[in-house]
């Protein structure tokens, strides 16, 4: 079955922080002033993500502020302790006090109360994908976050996403820089989502039907998929790749090093990096999502833009 293609949707790409803290919990700005240092930077929706505080930015911006939380999670049976993002509800959280309550109980909650659950930074956190599976409701995980990346060198968290989707979960990746000090963590990644029209309403629809693709750098321009194929526009990058399953994929890489494997370079710049390319495929491998590398090594993901049936 396929998944919608935000290459292919109407509307516009709107540049979106999906996780920011301000005074209210850990973070260095107050909440207007959070507000203000995203929309000089050029995003259009910001995602406030207090630590067990839901808040409201009242002073008003051209940037779109959406309140949402930060949560924790127990995984039962393991001692692991889970962040959850819960984006764009409009309940407050009740902090627990010895115990919290468990991941699917906290999903359970964020859902009713109109949002969307994502697992933040599993790497940093010491998760393993297994840890959360079969969570109903969850709509992904975080598989960057600059944050954890510039604290620890624990930022990337693709291997937990793709053992996710090996085994049959249908989850969202998202970026995001999860800033606590604006200027020195805040500006590296962003979620491109394609709505229709600037909205709460439409920017959290459009997440949850993963109209969206992110990045801590490149840009993707476009992405088309056929029977055999599918082919990728994007800024000048070191190497395109078709992510799928295990062994699996395809792949195109600039350079006195670089080789094609399942795939061909269809546009070049002067100095050899790839503008396109169409990367192969074939059989029935149950998803395929793309990521693209540029020389500096920073990374733009799509979500996976088809399943086997």
């Amino acid at each position: 079955m396929e998944t919608p293609n935000p290459f292919r949707a109407p509307g516009e790409w709107l540049r979106c922080a999906l996780h920011a803290h301000t005074t209210n919990s850990d973070g260095e700005l107050a909440p207007e002033r959070l507000a203000l240092h995203f929309d000089q930077a050029g995003y259009d929706v910001l995602f406030v993500t207090d630590h067990w505080v839901r808040t409201v930015v009242d002073q008003p911006l051209r940037i779109l502020t959406i309140p949402s939380i930060e949560l924790n999670a127990t995984i039962e049976g393991t001692g692991s302790d889970a962040h959850v993002l819960a984006l764009g509800v409009v309940d407050d959280p009740i902090e627990p006090g010895a115990a919290f309550p468990n991941l699917q109980e906290t999903v359970d909650w964020i859902r009713g109360s109109g949002g969307l659950a994502f697992v933040a930074h599993p790497y940093w956190s010491g998760l393993t994908s297994h840890e959360f599976r079969n969570c109903v409701g969850l709509s992904g995980v975080e598989v960057w976050n600059s944050g954890c990346e510039l604290e620890l060198g624990r930022g990337l968290s693709a291997v937990h996403w793709d053992e996710g989707l090996e085994a049959g979960e249908r989850w969202l990746g998202i970026a995001s820089d999860d800033s606590h000090l604006p200027g020195f963590d805040s500006g590296f990644s962003s979620v491109w989502v394609k709505v229709e029209e600037r909205t709460q309403e439409a920017v959290l629809h459009a997440i949850e039907q993963g109209l969206f693709y992110s990045s801590n750098g490149p840009l993707i321009h476009d992405v088309s998929i056929d029977g055999s194929g599918v082919e990728v526009v994007c800024d000048p990058a070191h190497q395109v790749s078709l992510i799928t399953f295990r062994v699996f994929g395809a792949s195109v890489t600039a350079g006195r090093l670089g080789r094609a494997n399942a795939a061909r370079v269809t546009d070049r710049t002067p100095d050899g990096l790839i503008r396109g390319a169409r990367l192969g495929r074939f059989g029935s491998w149950p998803f395929g999502r793309i990521e693209v590398t540029d020389v500096h090594g920073r990374k733009a993901w799509t979500n996976p833009l088809w399943y086997s049936a």
